[in-house]
Order: C-alpha cells, then sequence, then structure tokens
C-alpha cells in the first residue's frame, strides 16, 4: 500500500511519477467541454477543497516515510482521493469501423462499471446539486429532447405550454418548470445494474 500510495501521490500532487519503480497509475480524465461554472459547483467545490487539504499536509521530504505512518483509515482516504481523479464515466461515439482507440462495447462496459460506482458510494446527481439548466443541458440539446424532460418531469400539458416557442425560449421556460422537480437527463441517471449486466454478456 505504502508503495502504491507513495506513486499515486507523486502523480497527483507533484506531477512527477516517472521513473518510479512501480508501474502504476491513474489516467486523469478530463472533459472535452464543460460548463464555465462547474469548477464553482457544489459537487466540485468540495473536491477542490480536499485536494488542497491533502496538498498542505505532504511534507517537501520524506514522502514515503510520512505515508508509512499514517493510520489506515488516512490511508484509505488518500487513495480513494488519488484514485477519484481516473474514474471516467463519459460517453463518446466510438468508431464503429473499429479503428479508433475505444470501441462501444469498450464504451458500455465503462459506464456499466461507473453505474456500479455510483450505487455504491450512494451517488445521487441531484443531492450534488446537479439542475437542469440552459447552460448545462437544456441549451445543448433539441427541442424535442427540451419537450421529452419536460414531460417526464411535469406532464403533457406542461410541455403543450412551450412547444410553440422557439428554441433559446423553449430552454429558458423548460429551466423555469424543471426547477426542484429532481429531473435528470438519463446519462446522469443510475442504470439498472441487472440489465447493464446482461446487456455486456450479451454483446461479449
Amino acid at each position: 500500500m505504502t508503495t502504491l500510495l507513495h506513486k499515486l501521490c507523486l502523480d497527483t500532487f507533484r506531477h512527477s511519477g516517472s521513473g518510479s519503480s512501480p508501474q502504476a497509475s491513474v489516467t486523469y480524465v478530463f472533459f472535452p467541454a464543460q460548463a464555465q461554472d462547474l469548477k464553482d459547483s457544489a459537487a466540485a467545490k468540495p473536491v477542490s477543497e480536499r485536494h488542497e487539504a491533502w496538498k498542505a499536509k505532504l511534507p517537501n521530504n520524506d514522502l514515503w516515510d510520512w505515508i508509512a505512518g499514517l493510520d489506515e483509515a488516512s490511508r484509505a482516504a488518500l487513495l480513494a482521493h488519488c484514485v477519484s481523479y481516473g474514474v471516467n464515466a463519459l460517453y463518446e461515439k466510438a468508431d464503429r469501423y473499429g479503428g479508433g482507440a475505444i470501441t462501444a462495447h469498450g464504451v458500455q462496459q465503462r459506464l456499466h462499471q461507473a453505474d456500479r460506482l455510483a450505487r455504491a458510494v450512494g451517488l445521487d446527481m441531484v443531492d450534488a446539486g446537479w439542475r437542469p439548466s440552459v447552460e448545462n443541458y437544456l441549451g445543448r440539446v433539441t427541442k424535442p429532447r427540451i419537450l421529452q424532460a419536460v414531460r417526464e418531469a411535469k406532464g403533457v400539458a406542461a410541455a403543450q405550454l412551450i412547444d410553440h416557442l422557439k428554441k433559446a425560449d423553449m430552454a429558458k421556460e423548460a429551466e423555469r418548470l424543471l426547477d426542484g422537480t429532481g429531473w435528470l437527463p438519463e446519462p446522469l441517471r443510475l442504470a439498472d445494474i441487472d440489465a447493464g449486466a446482461s446487456q455486456v454478456s450479451l454483446g461479449s
């Protein structure tokens, strides 16, 4: 554990893990595009604060000995923090001809494993503070998608109230209608793990 944590701390806090003996690392996941206010969101701030708190504790020298002296709870918490930067739940369109870096089956497996992890840690995107807005979702999808969201959250009658509007106005009104409903777009919902496992098995 000390060996692994030493390597991951070098990667995570010092970005100087090259040349280390254990060939273990976390591949950091970056969003190709993200909302401008993401870093200031209720979900992101605790991650940043936790990172800075750990960074302040790390000694300038004798990192190995410091890690070895941590109690088991602290070692587990530090490991979880380092590994968390490599959790990948991003959907990406695979090259159907097999020439890309990842296949459709690979994406499916990734998302299935991410759902399993989300269930294990009790992740709820509503509790985490995510709300559908023009900036983060409604302004980025088609009008049919906007109407579908409103129908799912508020019913057919509510969707009919805005179906005549132009895209920008529809997105703005949908944000108002969806506020406080707890509605989530499908990628942010926890999938049925058993059903997902069956699909992955059948596709193998």
